[in-house]
């Protein structure tokens, strides 16, 4: 395992996270919004995680799950590639 490079392209990612959210607004506003929520967990073996249990601390309803579909996840991974330079695949935490 790369422990070491993982730690430091996840780091390099959360640095640059607001600007890959920023460029997939301007891509593509209905997946910045099945994404802007959520919290970067860990990036193993150029797999990135996301957790959106902070999303239930807003009032209202702000589960995006029903909406967020491969076309989002593909987009957003293209934005990531773009800002950042890594060709990471995206998934979500399963609440259980």
């Amino acid at each position: 395992m790369q422990y070491g490079k993982d730690m430091n392209d996840f780091q390099s990612l959360k640095n640059r996270w607001n600007a890959v959210l920023d460029h997939l607004l301007a891509t593509n506003r209905i997946a910045w919004l099945a994404f802007f929520d959520a919290r970067l967990v860990a990036l193993e073996n150029q797999v990135l995680t996301l957790d959106f249990q902070d999303s239930e601390k807003f009032s209202g309803n702000h589960d995006f799950t029903s909406v967020r579909n491969p076309l989002h996840f593909a987009q957003l991974q293209e934005s990531i590639l773009t800002i950042t330079g890594m060709a990471i695949v995206v998934q979500e935490t399963l609440v259980t």
